[in-house]
């Protein structure tokens, strides 16, 4: 098995492919401006004789699925994401997707449901779907138990920035609990979502418990309290940057 990550381009997320016994899937594309650069890179990465045979999205943001559409056609894959977001992608909306702040359209797109726990065969290996909502209402990490990896999306979108929840179908107690849950995994590797990925089981737990911390904080406090811990994020920002995270 092989997994590499692309790091995302200007505002996209990170892409993940994940190879083996002659099969891929990729998770995550980013938005539709870079897609023909992001096909040239995958098909750069990509073993001999190897085909992506899906595309998992870990959520509905444009940043993390605005290229997917253009991406299955090219490789003749299918697109996968939780059942509360087919319906948003199929009709290409442009709010809950965030595609609007980007001063861009989504692109329709068809995807096929999936939930919690399910099963996606990549060659030899298996991953499980982990529906981790907060972010949004149909964030989902993927998670690779054989080699207790997970890739994450914008649950953990790196190790200094946690994610926002002020977003359409964003929700903080769910958000807080979702990392909890991450927690139980006791992880080896956690790519992120934009960041560089995060090795090693005491490093990862750490990271995490400080960013279960921050929510459980910020669930304590007044929303106008809140607002004094960060600055605000530009519109194209899925993220936070809390005051004094370091």
């Amino acid at each position: 098995m092989r997994i590499i990550r692309l790091p995302g381009i200007h505002h996209d997320s990170n892409s993940v492919l994940i190879c083996d016994s002659g099969d891929a899937c990729l998770i995550d594309c980013g938005t539709s401006w870079y897609q023909l650069l992001v096909e040239e890179r995958i098909r750069g990465q990509l073993p001999q004789k190897t085909d992506i045979s899906s595309i998992l999205l870990t959520s509905r943001r444009f940043n993390h699925c605005g290229a997917s559409s253009y991406l299955s056609s090219a490789f003749n894959a299918e697109i996968h994401i939780h059942k509360s977001a087919v319906n948003c992608l199929a009709s290409g909306d442009h709010f809950s997707t965030w595609a609007s702040r980007f001063n861009s359209d989504m692109p329709s797109t068809n995807a096929i449901e999936i939930s919690d726990e399910h099963k996606i065969k990549v060659g030899e290996i298996e991953l499980e779907a982990i529906h981790l909502p907060g972010h949004s209402i149909d964030s989902m990490g993927y998670y690779v138990e054989s080699r207790n990896v997970l890739v994450a999306g914008s649950t953990i979108p790196s190790a200094k920035t946690p994610s926002r929840w002020d977003l359409p179908t964003g929700c903080l107690p769910d958000l807080a609990d979702s990392i909890e849950l991450l927690i139980d995994l006791d992880l080896e590797i956690l790519i992120t979502g934009f960041g560089e990925q995060i090795n090693g089981n005491k490093t990862i737990n750490s990271t995490l418990e400080k960013h279960r911390d921050f929510f459980d904080e910020c669930i304590e406090l007044e929303s106008s309290e809140i607002k004094e811990i960060w600055k605000k994020p530009a519109q194209t920002v899925t993220y936070l940057s809390p005051k004094n995270w370091d």
